[in-house]
Formats: C-alpha cells, sequence, structure tokens
C-alpha cells in the first residue's frame, strides 16, 4: 500500500475515527485503525468491538492495500506535522512497518495485519429513514444530560428512541433518565420511520454521533435493528450495537396533575441558580426554592461555607411553597431552556416537577425534588 494526501483531510478523518478507540486495551488489535487504500480513496476503520465507525477520504493511490496502524500514534503525528502539507504513506510487508513521509520528517510505525481486524455486520438493518442533521441533534443534546452512569441500571445507560403518538400525532420520542430526572423531546415522525423498534441507543455513541452531526448540515440516514444502529453521514458511518435490556415505563413518572404554575426567564434563572448553589454543601448540592406571589427566593446553606440567598421576579399564583432541589440536576435542565421563559408546573413539594421550555413544546422534562 502507497499513497499520498492532503494533511488536513487525512487529520480530520483521523480525528473522527480515532475517538472510538479506546486508550486501554487488552486486545491489541483494537489499539489499531484500519487502512484500505482502493479507488482514489483511503478508507478508515476504528472498533472497539461495541461501535465501530468508517469513513472515507480522497486520496492518490500508487499501490494499493490495506493495513492496520496505531490508531493514537498516527493520529498525534499527523496532528504535528505543517498545515497544508501533503502526507506519504508506505507500507513495506516485508518489515511489517508503515511508513509516514512529510518533507524532511519520516516515522516508521508496527503494523498488524488487517485480517486480525474484527468487522461488525452491517447487513441486517431492515428499518431505514433519514432524518434532518439539525433534528436529530435536538433529540440528543436536549436528552444526554439524563443518561444515567450508573453500571448496575445498564439499560438506563443510554437514550431510548422510539415511536409514540401525542395528541394522535405520530411522533419520534427520544428520552433519558437516571431515576433523579427525566428528559424527553419528541419531533414528527418521518413517514419511513414508523414500524421501527423501540431502541436503546448507548451513552458512547450518542457521544460520538453528537460530535460527528456538530460538523454537518445534511440529512442523516439511520438503519436499525432491534440489536444494531447504524447512522450514515456522506462519507462517514458509524456503526453500534444497541442496549440489549427493557427500558422502564417512564410516562409512569410523568405527572399529570400539576396545577401550581411558575414562569420565569430561564437564563437569569440558571444564574441565581449557579450564584447561590456556590455555598451548598458538596454532596447534595441542595438548593431551596421559596415560592410566593410574584416572587421566588432561592437559597442554601453549606456545613462551612455559610448561606446565601436570591429573589428573582417571576410570575406565580399559587400559595406558597417550598421545595428543594439539587442545584445541579437543576441548573443541567435550565441549561436546556432555548426560549426566554421556562414554566414549572408543581403538585407539591414531595412530588415530581415538570420542566417545560416556552420556545420548544416537544421538549419536557421531571425533576425529582429532595428533602432540605
Amino acid at each position: 500500500m502507497k499513497l499520498t494526501i492532503e494533511r488536513t483531510a487525512l487529520l480530520t478523518s483521523l480525528s473522527h475515527v480515532q475517538s472510538v478507540v479506546e486508550r486501554r486495551n487488552t486486545i491489541p488489535i483494537l489499539a489499531n485503525i484500519l487502512l484500505d487504500a482502493r479507488d482514489g480513496f483511503l478508507g478508515l476503520t476504528a472498533t472497539d468491538l461495541d461501535i465501530a465507525i468508517n469513513e472515507k477520504v480522497a486520496a492518490n493511490i500508487s499501490n494499493d492495500g490495506a493495513i492496520t496502524a496505531p490508531a493514537h500514534l498516527l493520529y498525534d503525528i499527523i496532528r504535528k506535522l505543517p498545515e497544508g502539507s501533503q502526507v506519504e504513506l508506505d507500507y513495506k510487508s516485508a518489515e511489517q512497518r508503515i511508513y509516514v513521509r512529510c518533507g524532511q520528517s519520516k516515522f516508521a510505525l508496527a503494523c498488524l495485519p488487517q485480517d486480525d481486524f474484527p468487522v461488525m455486520e452491517t447487513n441486517q438493518l431492515p428499518h431505514n429513514f433519514t432524518l434532518p442533521a439539525a433534528i436529530l441533534k435536538r433529540l440528543i443534546d436536549k436528552t444526554r444530560f439524563a443518561i444515567s452512569t450508573e453500571e448496575t441500571r445498564y439499560y438506563l445507560n443510554g437514550i431510548y428512541l422510539h415511536t409514540a403518538e401525542t395528541n394522535g400525532v405520530p411522533m419520534l420520542r427520544a428520552v433519558a433518565t437516571d431515576g433523579h430526572r427525566l428528559a424527553r423531546v419528541e419531533t414528527p415522525i418521518p413517514s419511513d420511520a414508523e414500524g421501527m423498534p423501540g431502541v436503546i441507543v448507548p451513552r458512547k455513541a450518542v457521544s460520538e454521533v453528537l460530535r460527528l452531526i456538530d460538523e454537518r448540515e445534511e440529512d442523516v440516514s439511520i438503519a436499525l435493528s432491534e440489536t444494531k444502529i447504524c447512522f450514515s453521514f456522506g462519507d462517514t458511518v458509524l456503526t453500534s450495537k444497541l442496549i440489549d435490556g427493557t427500558f422502564p415505563d417512564y410516562e409512569r413518572v410523568i405527572p399529570a396533575n400539576n396545577d401550581k404554575v411558575l414562569e420565569l426567564d430561564g437564563k437569569s434563572f440558571a444564574q441565581a441558580v449557579d450564584r447561590v448553589s456556590t455555598v451548598a454543601t458538596e454532596k447534595t448540592r441542595a438548593i431551596k426554592l421559596s415560592l410566593s406571589n410574584d416572587l421566588i427566593t432561592l437559597s442554601a446553606t453549606g456545613a462551612d461555607a455559610g448561606s446565601a440567598t436570591e429573589e428573582v421576579a417571576a410570575s406565580y399564583h399559587s400559595g406558597d411553597m417550598d421545595i428543594g432541589f439539587n442545584s445541579k440536576y437543576l441548573l443541567d435542565i435550565t441549561g436546556q431552556i432555548d426560549g426566554e421563559n421556562a414554566r414549572f408546573l408543581f403538585a407539591d413539594s414531595g412530588s415530581p416537577t415538570i420542566v417545560r421550555d416556552s420556545a420548544d413544546e416537544g421538549a419536557l422534562y421531571v425533576l425529582m425534588p429532595m428533602r432540605v
């Protein structure tokens, strides 16, 4: 295998694929990426056995061929080469080395044979549909903060993507919860997605998809079965195994009778929460909201740091009430509010609270209170 490629194009593709590769691997081949040169393109593939990513980039191919090279080492080398330079990749089979040349720089990297590289099959993915990148980004971005990190409840370690109905309209829904807060975001479903099974997309795949979306504006093609999901962004394809488990009936924790309505400026409220929580006890991060007529008072007390209070103007006419929250969870949710106003719906100080965004009716958040 021998080819010449523009440094920036190679670096961009390497940055996409190498992030899938774990820094520590008990299986040596998983520390490598597969380089496959043919038909005027260099294909780069990486996998951790749960996720696989493949990307094609144009290159001047002198000799077709394929080999695997150390992912992070190759990325670091290309990253440090001069901008705008041409890079030559030359694999010598007799030496089991791939040579990287650029100007006066020359590197020799140890290789492993391509036959040892695991391939993730993507043939049988019967459900196919397309989403605009902006819509997929919204579904992921507004729910991923609520993904659980608790490995014992592995079925909460991802985003539940499924179909549902809202007021008789079929919707595509993304839901995540860790038991303390819940995020549910929906969008009108593409007609070709109807009938798809509900699937749980793992946390790592969610992060990788979001990173790829940030650089693109075109539509994203999605194909899935009950065990795998595949996202195609032009010349980049990300395939992931799905979490094999049953997502809980989240509808049961969304209260239906919260009739105490609080409306306020979301950004000003978030800033006030951030300031007051500075003194909150590190372990609980507890903050108290005292609601009265058109006024909300935030307060927090720390074991050593002292105390803090701040008043925030609001629209509220449902009687005095005190309720406590974990300030980090509260900030995570208010950070998703795009509109000017956030709407909180309470029942009482011991029941789950609903948070809505004035600018996004398709987004709903639930936050469990805590004793303060």
